[in-house]
């Protein structure tokens, strides 16, 4: 099979989580950058890095790099890369997204223009058309710039892996599906160990985490723009990705996961997402503030994504809020927890972190902040 370079952009500072994913797939990493990492795999790993990849926002098939300082440059660089392996005769095309940083061109309309332009003059030379109907599957085209080195490629997922399809319903601050697997793998977090989410919201922390202990894949539920693609990209490849992650489902896990969460809406909202995704019977949803988070079991694991302040109405409570916060964890002195949060004053209420990242929500940067608490004594004295 032909040997492509696949581009997979990613939540900031979480490019590691991410590295392990695409190892585990057997792929062979060829750079990793901020917020993106590149790698190296057949044209089986297009269906399968979109199918199974937790982390990564979405799957760029690279088409080619070069250096560009004017708009000539880049006109002629286009113009150099093979687009006819690709976009086939009647294949619809265009620039859905240019980006530049620390570069001489930085106009993302003049970029896109260009490009499409110096798109069509190839395609035209080698189809021998002066004209295309674009009537046949969509190619977006992806152009990034840095430093003056351009990156061209073709967007493989088209809707982005976070939108796994499970969540239809969200709250008001939703965290995206990418981000809560990763902070999940962030953690020493697994199957066999209680999971609380106290302020669960739509669910995705522990939905997340439960198609985890399933081995359940995020894509296998859901389609990708480049299966309409055919030509040099068979349709068997996405077959056999689906059937390679039926396989691996465990379906007889079992495990304990707890949402709790104030308001009875969200919970509806939740219930159904975890439905939808198939992990219903895994999680247990219950109307419960904070304040009365409490378990029987000696060691487990928190997980939260409370209210940052983002909204004026929220400020005022978030001091109370966070020393609720602090006496319910005090409570499970031996449990380890974990928060995601913007709110200046965290250390303030919960106390100093063993250690935190920054992360981003979206546009919002945050912390996670990581309260790791001792480890449980092995099991037969092992």
């Amino acid at each position: 099979m032909k040997a492509v370079e696949l581009i997979a952009p990613c939540h900031f500072g979480l490019e590691a989580i991410l590295k392990r994913e695409i190892l585990d797939l057997g792929y062979e990493i060829v750079k990793v950058e901020d917020g993106r990492v590149t790698f190296l795999t057949d044209l089986d790993g297009i269906a399968r890095a979109n199918i199974f990849l937790r982390t990564a926002e979405r799957v760029l098939l690279k088409i080619g790099s070069f250096r560009a300082v004017t708009f000539d440059d880049l006109f002629e660089g286009i113009k150099k890369l093979p687009w006819e392996n690709y976009i086939p005769k009647d294949g619809r095309f265009w620039v859905k997204k240019a980006s530049t940083a620390k570069s001489k061109l930085f106009s993302a309309p003049d970029i896109q223009s260009i490009v499409k332009k110096a798109v069509v003059e190839r395609l035209k030379g080698k189809y021998h058309v002066s004209w295309f109907p674009e009537d046949g599957s969509d190619y977006p085209i992806r152009v990034f710039i840095l430093k003056d080195q351009v990156t061209v490629s073709l967007d493989t997922t088209g809707t982005p892996l976070h939108k796994r399809g499970y969540r239809k319903l969200v709250s008001d601050a939703p965290i995206r599906e990418t981000l809560a697997a990763a902070l999940l793998m962030l953690t020493p977090w697994n199957k066999n160990r209680i999971l609380v989410d106290p302020f669960c919201g739509s669910g995705t922390f522990l939905i997340e985490a439960a198609m985890m202990g399933m081995n359940m894949a995020p894509g296998m539920n859901r389609s990708f723009e480049s299966e309409n693609w055919g030509g040099f990209l068979p349709r068997k490849i996405w077959y056999e990705a689906v059937d390679e992650a039926n396989d691996l489902v465990n379906y007889d896990v079992d495990m304990d996961l707890q949402g709790y969460d104030k308001d009875p809406k969200m919970l509806k909202i939740a219930r159904q997402n975890a439905k939808d995704a198939e992990v219903d019977h895994l999680i247990h949803f219950q109307q419960r503030e904070v304040k009365d988070l409490s378990h029987s079991k000696p060691y487990g694991f928190v997980i939260a994504n409370p209210p940052y302040g983002e909204r004026l109405e929220d400020q005022e409570t978030l001091p109370g809020l966070y020393k609720e916060m602090k006496e319910a964890f005090d409570r499970l002195d031996t449990w380890s927890k974990y928060v995601i949060t913007s709110y200046a004053d965290t250390e303030k209420y919960l106390g100093k972190p063993t250690k935190k990242r920054k992360v981003y929500n979206g546009m919002i940067r945050g912390e996670f902040y990581q309260y790791l608490g001792p480890k449980p004594p092995r099991r037969n004295g092992k």
